[in-house]
């Protein structure tokens, strides 16, 4: 029997290439409107090559950001000014728009009500992968002592060693533990090769045409469909 379903955060509880898009484009129109005098599409072209250079999750893409553009761009206005208007937009969007899929947060709901243990193991900084879980109201779902975040174990993605510790800290086998993710070679091919029954949500995001090396047990793509999948193969009872 099935006795733990872990998640994803990114691209399979809440879009996140959906919401990032939205995000950076606010700050973008909130550093030109205090002074950086460049176009909008110039500023993103720039933004997203250092993104692209210093990951998603380096937490001063701002700052690089205007030492790659030439001072003349923002003469007269302190750049500390630049990069706080930018920071400020991006975490207002989080307040107004950083929400989980509706079935998502139903699915959830009716899992939580079953024996299962309710799990997320995600890749990323502790603080600002815990701040999703929080502002998307989802840990009252998660069993407390399930929560796996990279950065905080040491252990990253795609090393398989990071699904082993989930399953040895809560003594539950392999065969017992489901995967639900998005990124083929971070989320499938690492948890196949512990046994744990793997689901790629497969409902757009910048992995959506990625393929691994292995095949998931079930593609889904959405909540629902999962919750087709745990019914007919009899693996959770709702």
């Amino acid at each position: 029997m099935l006795r733990a379903i872990f998640f994803d955060i990114d691209d399979t509880l809440y879009s996140t290439s959906e919401f990032s898009e939205i995000a950076r484009s606010n700050a973008i129109d909130a550093m030109i409107e205090a002074g950086l005098s460049l176009s909008k599409d110039q500023v993103l072209v720039e933004l997203e090559e250092v993104i692209r250079e210093f990951s998603a999750n380096y937490e001063h893409h701002y700052d690089k950001l205007l030492l790659r553009i030439p001072k003349r761009y923002y003469k007269g206005v302190n750049p500390a000014i630049l990069v706080a208007a930018g920071v400020i937009a991006y975490h207002e969007t989080k307040i107004r728009q950083l929400a989980p899929y509706e079935d998502a947060i139903e699915v959830l709901r009716l899992l939580s009500k079953t024996n299962l243990i309710l799990g997320i193991i995600t890749e990323g900084l502790e603080v600002k992968q815990a701040e999703k879980l929080v502002r998307m109201r989802i840990t009252q779902y998660l069993s407390p002592n399930a929560i796996f975040i990279s950065h905080q174990l040491g252990i990253s993605k795609p090393n398989p060693k990071l699904y082993q510790r989930a399953c040895s800290d809560l003594n539950i086998k392999p065969a017992e533990t489901m995967y639900v993710g998005d990124n083929p070679v971070n989320d499938i091919d690492p948890p196949n090769s512990l046994g744990i029954i793997t689901v790629r949500m497969r409902r757009g995001g910048k992995y959506q045409l990625d393929e691994g090396r292995t095949k998931p047990h079930r593609e889904v793509q959405n909540f629902w469909d999962l919750l087709d999948y745990l019914r007919q193969e009899r693996l959770v009872e709702i």
